[in-house]
């Protein structure tokens, strides 16, 4: 993605907003920083607060040839019920700055710690769009380009001007532009690109995330058609960028995707299957009422919502009492309450399992899985 067009005659002003966030728990109990609130202690835990707490933090695990975790807000995860025998970073850095011109827009740069949600509440208010449908999304900003994070017709790939990280290979800070991010459907360069010895970790720590996004009270234009009908517009047409906002937070927390302690379907991953990315003949062995998107590369994409329900797994559907599919969305596996690690995943491969028989398509997790797998 190539800068907006600027001109020597436009004036920059530099902002510094202030989150006002707390780092939050210290607890080696990984369940208290998970929002699936799951999962066993790790051995060490580690909380950085600064740039530099955390690239010594990483540093020092890898000196130590320790298995690392960074953990991002804990929003793509779920971690076993042993727990992490090994070094978990916890990110709470902070700090959002933007140089901002009429002519230039906003190049926002933005702390891998900072909470998400916060930031894009941030842009509303400062008229910044291009990420106001991405509202309500859990986890920080560092993870959102790992994961290419997206809802509602956009995605964080659209808006992210460049990645500054640490290669956890050479030691060395490494800032990727857009091109090189290698964006995808769910996925990045920072979630490919592996250490030899593996890990959950990846070689590239998220450090900031640079965006570059337009002025203006207006959204960008409107790509899906469900937000497109709770705005009473038209695809393609724009829209107040607050009532944009309402708007996505309105259908996430009716979809039991907008973070509740007191709704336990909100205690989730969100969607924990990626909608399946299928060749001409997989998708014409599909029934004919089964959703179809066709992508750029030829391939086709289906909903795995729509599959999950038409194999027979229903909103509230559950192996055992301790773990169901949301009663809002048949996208979210849910712990009820007291779940343990071990019912989600008996819930995954028993939904897994039954689309394959079904349709012949195997789903794939969305979170990252730490300490346990679908695989038996």
């Amino acid at each position: 993605m190539e800068p907006f067009e600027t001109q020597e005659s436009c004036s920059t002003e530099h902002v510094e907003l202030d989150s006002g966030q707390e780092a939050g728990t210290s607890s080696p109990l990984l369940q208290e920083h998970t929002t699936f609130r799951l999962g066993g202690p790790a051995r060490k835990l580690v909380v950085a607060t600064t740039e530099a707490e955390l690239i010594e933090a990483v540093r020092a695990a890898d000196r130590a040839s320790e298995p690392l975790l960074v953990l991002s807000g804990g929003s793509n995860l779920l971690i076993g019920d042993e727990g992490f025998d090994g070094t978990v970073v916890k990110v709470a850095t902070r700090g959002i700055s933007a140089d901002v011109s009429g002519c230039g827009g906003a190049v926002v740069t933005v702390a891998a710690g900072e909470v998400w949600d916060d930031f894009v509440q941030h842009a509303v208010e400062q008229e910044w769009f291009g990420i106001e449908t991405l509202s309500g999304i859990p986890g920080l900003v560092g993870s959102t380009p790992v994961q290419n994070v997206g809802a509602y017709g956009s995605d964080v790939s659209q808006t992210v001007y460049r990645v500054r990280t640490l290669d956890r290979v050479t030691g060395e800070y490494r800032t990727f532009t857009n091109g090189e991010c290698g964006f995808a459907y769910r996925d990045s360069v920072f979630k490919q690109t592996r250490m030899p010895e593996g890990g959950p970790t990846g070689r590239y720590v998220v450090l900031e995330v640079i965006f570059q996004l337009e002025l203006g009270s207006l959204s960008a234009p409107i790509r899906y058609q469900e937000l497109a009908t709770r705005l009473g517009v038209e695809v393609g047409q724009r829209a107040p960028i607050r009532a944009v906002r309402e708007a996505v937070l309105g259908l996430r927390r009716g979809k039991g995707m907008v973070s509740d302690p007191a709704d336990h379907d909100t205690w989730s991953a969100g969607s924990f299957f990626t909608n399946p990315l299928l060749d001409a003949q997989q998708a014409s062995a599909l029934p004919p009422e089964a959703p179809r998107f066709p992508q750029p590369d030829g391939r086709i994409k289906s909903s795995a919502a729509w599959l999950i329900d038409h194999a027979g797994f229903p909103k509230g559907f559950q192996v055992s009492p301790r773990a169901s599919l949301s009663t809002k969305h048949t996208l979210a596996l849910t712990n009820r309450g007291e779940a343990r690690t071990a019912d989600v995943v008996e819930l995954a491969r028993t939904i897994r399992d039954g689309v394959s028989q079904r349709f012949h398509v195997v789903l794939l997790p969305e979170p990252v899985l730490v300490g346990c797998s679908l695989n038996e």
